[in-house]
């Protein structure tokens, strides 16, 4: 009886939204109207919470929506915040990356920490890099007998990564008989960060072997399965093939996040390559900066787009020598197009 009633109420607050934003012929309600708005939205949390707790009072629906209402916290749109409500999606991505006993792990934005809750009775051991402060203390307090988390409170893209991995897998090897394996990253990220954090995150293949994220399904498949001569085809899938083999694993309906985004979400991992087994170029700075002139004119000729590299009787016959089209437009070109072009023009 008690699981149908809280069903029912559910359904029923289910029906109420939050305030929608000022789509230009909605005049914005007035400050009193706000609060009173705000207040009745903070209720339905509160009730939600009571509700859910009747219905099964171990899972993350309610466990994300009782620490966000203890501290008196509503996801922040500004920083793409979308709370995972289903456990099975935090198992998954677990599974993605294939999380063993003694891994060493990095989570970006762990928000209330079900994800990090999963990770951690893996037998992991786990850095946790959050920008809110709240929600960095939340995670704190919540794992605070754990001897396998760290938490740091700062901004992924300004955090120097590298040196917070490389002590943390030092201080993991001197507490274990048997030295840690490469480090692996598993995180559902805030979407509005995704590209800064792959282009952070994959050349870093001598800390971590595997990174999997839960994206934006366009972007993610934006990322992994742009082809050639297609729109999506950009600089970016250059760099993800160079650094890594990236693979796109399942579809996550957006009905998973509080609150719902408009677009639904999909697990992606990229496998990270060691330096050895990067494709062959005398210098990657040289090379990423002759792929992003390149793209600056997509529809150009490659012979005018990369006129200040040297001339169009160059790229010409740069572009020859490679097996390529003269008249060969960036979209055109592989990795290993670029790859053999670089190397040329370089040469040259």
């Amino acid at each position: 009886m008690v699981g149908s009633a809280a069903s029912h109420l559910l359904h029923t607050l289910s029906q109420i939204r939050p305030p929608s934003p000022n789509n230009g012929n909605i005049s914005k309600p007035s400050t009193p109207v706000r609060r009173s708005i705000a207040g009745a939205w903070t209720t339905r949390l509160n009730i939600m919470c009571a509700a859910k707790a009747a219905a099964s009072p171990d899972d993350d629906y309610h466990a994300t929506l009782k620490a966000l209402n203890s501290r008196g916290r509503r996801p922040r749109k500004s920083l793409g915040q979308h709370y995972m409500l289903n456990s099975e999606i935090n198992q998954q991505l677990a599974a993605a990356a294939n999380v063993q006993p003694g891994d060493v792990l990095l989570e970006i934005g762990p928000g209330t920490g079900s994800l990090t809750h999963v990770l951690i009775t893996s037998g992991a051991t786990v850095l946790a890099i959050e920008k809110d402060p709240h929600m960095a203390a939340l995670v704190r307090e919540r794992f605070a007998d754990s001897q396998h988390l760290k938490v740091l409170q700062e901004d992924i893209i300004k955090c120097h990564v590298r040196s917070a991995m490389l002590s943390l897998l030092e201080n993991v090897a001197s507490s274990s008989s048997e030295r840690p394996r490469s480090a692996k990253v598993v995180s559902n990220i805030p979407f509005n960060i995704s590209t800064d954090v792959v282009k952070l995150l994959l050349p870093m293949g001598d800390i971590f072997s595997e990174v999997v994220l839960l994206l934006q399904e366009e972007t993610a498949l934006r990322l992994v399965e742009s082809s050639l001569e297609t729109p999506e085809y950009r600089p970016i899938n250059i760099f993800i093939n160079f650094y890594s083999d990236p693979e796109y694993k399942l579809k996550v309906p957006r009905s998973n996040f509080f609150p719902q985004p408009n677009v639904d979400a999909a697990v992606v991992t990229f496998k990270l390559k060691q330096a050895s087994d990067y494709p062959a170029v005398s210098s990657t700075k040289s090379f990423f900066s002759m792929v992003n002139s390149a793209f600056s004119g997509k529809r150009k000729m490659l012979r005018r787009s990369l006129q200040h590299i040297c001339t169009s009787l160059e790229v010409e016959k740069a572009l020859e020598d490679a097996g390529l089209p003269a008249t060969s437009r960036p979209g055109e070109l592989s990795l290993d197009d670029f790859v053999k072009l670089h190397n040329i023009i370089v040469r040259a």
